[in-house]
């Protein structure tokens, strides 16, 4: 498996990711960046708008491949770049470090459970680390408060990699850090 970043190039990529999920398919990563507002837009709106911010560069994202085919997707920019984050009281940051957000991970139904999600999040440490990010946060879900489905990861596959929870408003959702 090789991950790479989300580049104008590698755009038919990420559309043949997400044309393959429900949600993908509406949100196109732009609920931090618009919040539910997305949910407003048409999915083609969406489309429009990351696409303009991959072609506005620097990469937003990283998209793994399996033998070619893309297979998983995560979201990895400075938190800046989310303004929506901190207007929502789950995802707002405890303190002002200047983190990276790993704000969404999706994975295709028929590849989880098969290390995708560990090699994004891995190597968005990596993308961020490389690019000056002083730590990365991101948001997952702890399924031992919440049944619920994730797009932001699960808190073990997080341990697992290094990070840490910090003070959080959700014990559902905690915001987990690695700091550099």
């Amino acid at each position: 498996m090789i991950v790479q970043p989300l580049t104008p190039e590698r755009w038919p990529d990420l559309e043949t990711l997400f044309d393959s999920g429900a949600v993908t398919r509406r949100c196109w990563c732009m609920y931090g960046r618009i919040g539910s507002l997305y949910r407003r837009l048409l999915p083609s709106d969406n489309r429009a708008a990351f696409r303009e911010v991959v072609a506005g560069g620097p990469p937003p994202g990283l998209i793994a491949y399996e033998d070619e085919r893309p297979v998983g997707w995560c979201q990895i920019c400075p938190r800046v770049q989310l303004p929506q984050m901190r207007k929502v009281w789950r995802l707002r940051s405890p303190d002002d470090l200047p983190v990276w957000s790993l704000s969404c991970l999706y994975v295709r139904n028929e590849m989880r459970r098969r290390g995708v999600a560990r090699a994004l999040i891995s190597a968005a440490v990596d993308f961020a680390r490389e690019n000056g990010a002083p730590a990365v946060e991101a948001y997952p879900i702890d399924r031992r408060y919440s049944p619920s489905a994730s797009s932001t990861g699960f808190v073990t596959t997080f341990e697992r990699l290094g990070f840490r929870s910090v003070a959080s408003p959700s014990r559902e959702r905690p915001i987990v850090r690695l700091v550099f």
